[in-house]
C-alpha cells in the first residue's frame, strides 16, 4: 500500500500524490481517499453500494478521507459526497484514473497495472531533441480520423479508441516522415469544442476515447514503431462546473478566492499556486502523465497566463505562479531527464528554456509566436508590399538565441475566422500555393523545432472544425495532392540532412548570405551541422529573379540540388532531371541561380 509523505504534500514538493489519494485496486477490492480539509463529513457513493452513501473516515490527518470497500472492481463508478459551507455537493475524484462519458460526471475506477509496456528500448534511447531532428504532428485526437456515421447520432459515435487509433496514425506518421506526435489535451472534459482545455479531472484520460488501458497501448506501440508523443498539459485553469475541482470541500481549496483574479478569460477558474498542497497537486499530475503513461513530453498551455496576473504584463509578475513552474519543472526534470518540457508562452518573460536553479523557468523549449505571426503576416502581403517589410522574415534571428525556440503552425492558427495557413496568403487559388512550398522550406530551414497542425499537410481551406476531420478528399485535386507529396518529400529531407536540425541553437549553425538582396524579395541561409553544410535560396517576389551564389570562405565547394519548390511534380514548372543538378564554385566567383516567382532551392554542400 503506498503511503504519502505529508511532509512534502504540505510543503509542495511531493509528485507522486496520485499513489496515495484516488482509487486504488488491491486484492479485495479498493481503497478511495480524498483531501478536502474544510469539509465537515465526506461520504462514498457508487456502481458497488447502490449509490447509497457509505461514511468514509478521517484517517492520518484531519483533512484526509478514507474507504475501503471489499468487492469494488475497475469500471465501477463512484463520487465523492462533500458535506460543507456549500452544503451537500456530489463531486468526481480529483485524483481519478477515469470518468464516464459527459453529460455524466462521475469518476471510474480504472486499475493502472492492467496494461504493461514493452517499449523499454525507446524509453532507454530517447533524448531532449536538442541535437536531433524534432518534427511534430500536432492533431485532436477525436476529429483526425472519424467512422462513419448516421447524421442523427450524436458525434461521439464516430470516436476512434486510442487502440484502434494507433494503427492508422503510426502508418501515416511513418508515411510523412514525422518524428513525434502531439496530442491536444487527453485529461478529462466536459464540453467537446473546449478541445480539451478546460478540464475537471487532471488524472483521467478522457473516456471519449477508451480507458487508461487503451491509451498506454497506443503510446506504447507509437514508441514501438519509433514515434515520440507529445501531451498537450493544462496547468493554469480548470472547468468551473460544480461536481469538478470548484469549491471542492465548500472552500477556495484549488482556485484563487478573489474573483477578479480567480475567473479567468474562458470562464474557467485559475489555480491558486500559493498553496502548497495545489502545487503537490498539479506537479503530481505532471508526472502522472510521463510516469504512468510514457509520454515523452509535456506541452504547457497558455503559460503567459501563469508569469503574469490574468496574462497581462501591466498587471505584472505573478511570482508564486513563477516559482510555482520552476519547482514543477526541477522536480520533473530529475525524475524524467529526457521528457520535454515546452512552453506555450507568447510573452517575452526571459529565461523560459534557461535551468530553474539558473534563475530560469526549466523548459526545454518554447513556441516562438512571434516568428509564427512575422511570417503568416508577411505572406498575407503582396509582393509589392513584402519587399518594404524584410524584417518580419530577419527579425526572429535577434532573438532567437535567447531561448530553445519552437516554430509553431498550431490549431490556433487555423480556427476562430483566422483563415487557415494557405487561405492566410495573398493572392489567388493558383498563386497560393508556389508560395505555401516556398514557406514551408523558409520554415524548415530556419532553425528550430518544427510542429504542423494537422491538416496542413493537405493544404487546407476549411477551418479545423472539432467535429469533422480534415479534408482528406483534397488529394482528388492536382495542387493539394502535389502539395501533400511536397510536404512529405520536405519532412524526409529534414530528416535526413544534419544541418537542418543539428545546429538549430548553436550561432555557428546559421547564417543569412542575403536578405531583400536590393529590395528584390530575395533571400539566402547558409545552414551548418558538424558535418554537413545546406543553402537554400528564396525569391518571395511575384517576378522571376537572379542570384549570385558564391562560396564560403576561400574554398571551392559543390552544391547540389536537394529539393526545388517549382518542380514539376509539385505542380510547378521545372523538370526534374534524372542525374543530380550541382553547381561548382570556386572562391572569388560566383555563379547565377533562376529563381522562377514565389520559388526557393535547398542544396546539399557537398
Amino acid at each position: 500500500m503506498e503511503v504519502l509523505d505529508f511532509q512534502k504534500f504540505y510543503m509542495g514538493e511531493c509528485y507522486d500524490a496520485y499513489r496515495y489519494l484516488g482509487a486504488h485496486v488491491t486484492e479485495d477490492g479498493v481503497v478511495f481517499r480524498t483531501f478536502a480539509p474544510k469539509a465537515d463529513r465526506v461520504t462514498l457513493i457508487g456502481d458497488f453500494n447502490g449509490w447509497q452513501e457509505q461514511e468514509m473516515t478521517e484517517r492520518t490527518r484531519a483533512e484526509f478521507y478514507e474507504c475501503r470497500v471489499r468487492g469494488a472492481h475497475p469500471g465501477q463508478m463512484y463520487k465523492y459526497v462533500i458535506y460543507g459551507a456549500n452544503g451537500r455537493v456530489e463531486h468526481c475524484d480529483p485524483y481519478g484514473f477515469g470518468m464516464e462519458l459527459r453529460p455524466g460526471s462521475a469518476s471510474v475506477i480504472r486499475d493502472l497495472n492492467e496494461y504493461l509496456f514493452g517499449d523499454e528500448k525507446w524509453m532507454r534511447t530517447r533524448s531532449l531533441n536538442y541535437d536531433r531532428p524534432l518534427n511534430i504532428y500536432e492533431m485532436h485526437l477525436g476529429s483526425w480520423r472519424r467512422k462513419e456515421t448516421s447524421p442523427e447520432d450524436d458525434v461521439s459515435a464516430g470516436w476512434y479508441r486510442y487502440d484502434e487509433i494507433a494503427e492508422p496514425l503510426i502508418a501515416f506518421l511513418r508515411e510523412n516522415h514525422y518524428t513525434h506526435v502531439e496530442f491536444m489535451p487527453l485529461s478529462e472534459h466536459p464540453f467537446d469544442g473546449s478541445w480539451g482545455y478546460q478540464n475537471t479531472c487532471f488524472y483521467a484520460p478522457t473516456s471519449r476515447y477508451g480507458t487508461a488501458a487503451q491509451l498506454r497501448y497506443l503510446i506504447d506501440q507509437l514508441h514501438r514503431a519509433g514515434f515520440g508523443a507529445i501531451l498537450d498539459f493544462v496547468p493554469a485553469h480548470f472547468a468551473r462546473d460544480g461536481y469538478g475541482l470548484r469549491r471542492y470541500d465548500g472552500s477556495e481549496l484549488y482556485e484563487l478566492p478573489d474573483s477578479d483574479v480567480s475567473d479567468s478569460e474562458w470562464g474557467t477558474c485559475n489555480f491558486m499556486y500559493s498553496r502548497r498542497e495545489v502545487i503537490s497537486f498539479m506537479q503530481s499530475a505532471a508526472n502522472y502523465w510521463l510516469a504512468e503513461y510514457h509520454f515523452d513530453g509535456l506541452r504547457m498551455d497558455a503559460v503567459s497566463r501563469l508569469i503574469y496576473w490574468q496574462g497581462e504584463e501591466w498587471r505584472g509578475c505573478n511570482n508564486q505562479n513563477i516559482d510555482f513552474l520552476k519547482r514543477m519543472n526541477s522536480g520533473l526534470r530529475r525524475l524524467h531527464p529526457t521528457a520535454m518540457l515546452i512552453a506555450e508562452d507568447s510573452t517575452s518573460y526571459p529565461g523560459c528554456t534557461q535551468p530553474a536553479d539558473r534563475g530560469g523557468l526549466g523548459f526545454d523549449y518554447k513556441w516562438d509566436l512571434g516568428w509564427m505571426n512575422d511570417t503568416l503576416d508577411y505572406f498575407m502581403k503582396t509582393s509589392d508590399e513584402r519587399a518594404g517589410v524584410p524584417e518580419k522574415l530577419t527579425f526572429s534571428m535577434y532573438y532567437f538565441y535567447n531561448e530553445r525556440h519552437l516554430l509553431p503552425l498550431s490549431h490556433d492558427e487555423v480556427v476562430h475566422g483566422k483563415k487557415t495557413i494557405i487561405d492566410k496568403i495573398y493572392g489567388s487559388y493558383e498563386e497560393k500555393f508556389p508560395q505555401l512550398r516556398t514557406l514551408y522550406l523558409y520554415m524548415f530551414v530556419h532553425p528550430g523545432k518544427k510542429l504542423n497542425f494537422m491538416g496542413n499537410e493537405l493544404a487546407m481551406f476549411r477551418e479545423w472544425d472539432e467535429t469533422k476531420e480534415p479534408d482528406l478528399f483534397l488529394l482528388k485535386y492536382p495542387l493539394h495532392d502535389s502539395f501533400h507529396e511536397y510536404f512529405k518529400a520536405l519532412n524526409s529531407l529534414y530528416e535526413s540532412m544534419p544541418a537542418l536540425y543539428e545546429l538549430d541553437y548553436v550561432p555557428e549553425g546559421f547564417r543569412w548570405m542575403t536578405m531583400n538582396e536590393q529590395g528584390t524579395d530575395v533571400y539566402a541561409i547558409r545552414r551548418n551541422g558538424r558535418m554537413d553544410s545546406a543553402v537554400a535560396v528564396f525569391n518571395f517576389s511575384s517576378q522571376e529573379r537572379t542570384y549570385m551564389l558564391r562560396t564560403e570562405g576561400n574554398r571551392e565547394e559543390t552544391l547540389e540540388l536537394a529539393l526545388h519548390t517549382d518542380w514539376e511534380r509539385f505542380s510547378g514548372h521545372i523538370r526534374e532531371t534524372r542525374n543530380p543538378v550541382t553547381i561548382r564554385l570556386s572562391p572569388g566567383s560566383g555563379r547565377p541561380v533562376i529563381l522562377p516567382p514565389f520559388s526557393a532551392a535547398l542544396y546539399r554542400v557537398l
